[in-house]
């Protein structure tokens, strides 16, 4: 008796029967096959990066706004030991920049300007840490879900050539689980991916923007003095 039948008639559905409808996640994953293994690893591996980077960059966002003002104060005095000893105090990129800096005084503004620079990019590559790793596991979910794909079409056709004319649908249902579910799998991870790395990126660009802002009040602090001479 089928379920469309049962409908037509205005009856119930038997409780055996309705047991045997339900399919769990863990069903789902055993019919896709092996290559569920590397989907679901390859799925634990991309979270763990964007969680990671998730909490160190926004660890990276958050700046003190009066940092750069209580610099400007202890250069303008000479203080330049305090203002060393801030910089080492506040664990931020910014920081780190202008730590650098100020162990170039003395030097043309060019080559301060410079090594702040260098600074800013090694900053920028450490927050990026993951990020090759994260954009190949978005690439390759959706390829590997297609890989599955063509294993079970492969293994369907299989099938229907060993049965000859007593061909059944139970011959072919593990292939067609198959095709399917890591197909659905592979896109909805690397859908997933393709979002995280790129809210990542948006992140790692809003502290770019801060370093350069960080870059410039500090090679103006460094300027002023001149411009007051004049």
């Amino acid at each position: 008796m089928t379920f469309l039948h049962i409908i037509m008639q205005g009856g119930s559905v038997p409780a055996q029967e309705v047991t045997q409808m339900k399919l769990t996640l863990f069903d789902l994953a055993m019919k896709g096959g092996w290559v569920m293994i590397p989907l679901i690893l390859l799925s634990f591996v991309g979270a763990y990066i964007f969680i990671e980077r998730f909490y160190v960059i926004r660890k990276a966002t958050k700046e003190d706004q009066n940092f750069m003002n209580r610099i400007k104060d202890y250069i303008h005095e000479g203080r330049i030991e305090a203002a060393m000893a801030l910089c080492k105090a506040t664990s931020s990129p910014s920081a780190r920049m202008v730590e650098k800096g100020i162990n170039r005084l003395g030097r043309p503004l060019q080559d301060i300007s410079t090594a702040i620079e260098n600074v800013g990019k090694l900053e920028i590559s450490k927050l990026e840490k993951g990020f090759p790793t994260l954009a190949t596991i978005t690439g390759a979910e959706p390829m590997l879900g297609f890989m599955g794909t063509v294993i079970g079409m492969i293994q369907s056709f299989y099938a229907m050539s060993q049965a000859g004319n007593n061909i059944e649908v139970a011959l072919l249902s593990n292939g067609i689980y198959t095709a399917l579910i890591t197909t659905v799998t592979g896109l909805f991870i690397g859908i997933l991916g393709y979002f995280a790395y790129n809210t990542l990126v948006v992140r790692v660009e809003k502290v770019v923007f801060n370093l350069e802002a960080t870059l410039t009040e500090f090679m103006d602090i460094l300027n002023e003095p001149v411009k007051k001479q004049i």
